[in-house]
């Protein structure tokens, strides 16, 4: 079984297009490609009780951000500043790159 692939990459800047936290910019934490859904900063924040630990012997009401689909983000272009698409360039030496379909910056 193959895995799907998914348009944002770790440390990618994003841009919520749907739900709760639309409109919000964040950096990409954590792509789960099996489920097709991405961790971004600051976005979807919920809260979690946990119980007191070794570690956090405090515990309480803990934030942190959920998974998100990745439909509902848009990689955002720091050139242009605004969101695109991810268009896909091979160069002479047979290399594959990412680029801005609007301005056609090279994205890492």
């Amino acid at each position: 079984m193959t895995k799907p692939k998914v348009h944002v990459h770790k440390g990618d800047t994003v841009l919520v297009i749907r739900g709760k936290s639309a409109g919000k910019k964040g950096k990409v934490l954590e792509v789960q490609p099996a489920k097709s859904r991405v961790v971004v900063e600051g976005v979807n924040k919920v809260k979690r009780h946990t119980k007191p630990t070794r570690s956090m012997p405090q515990g309480g009401i803990m934030e942190k951000e959920a998974p998100i689909h990745s439909s509902n983000v848009m990689l955002y272009c720091s050139k242009c500043n605004r969101p695109t698409r991810v268009g896909k360039k091979i160069l002479e030496d047979g290399k594959k790159i990412r680029q801005c379909k609007k301005c056609g910056e090279v994205l890492s």
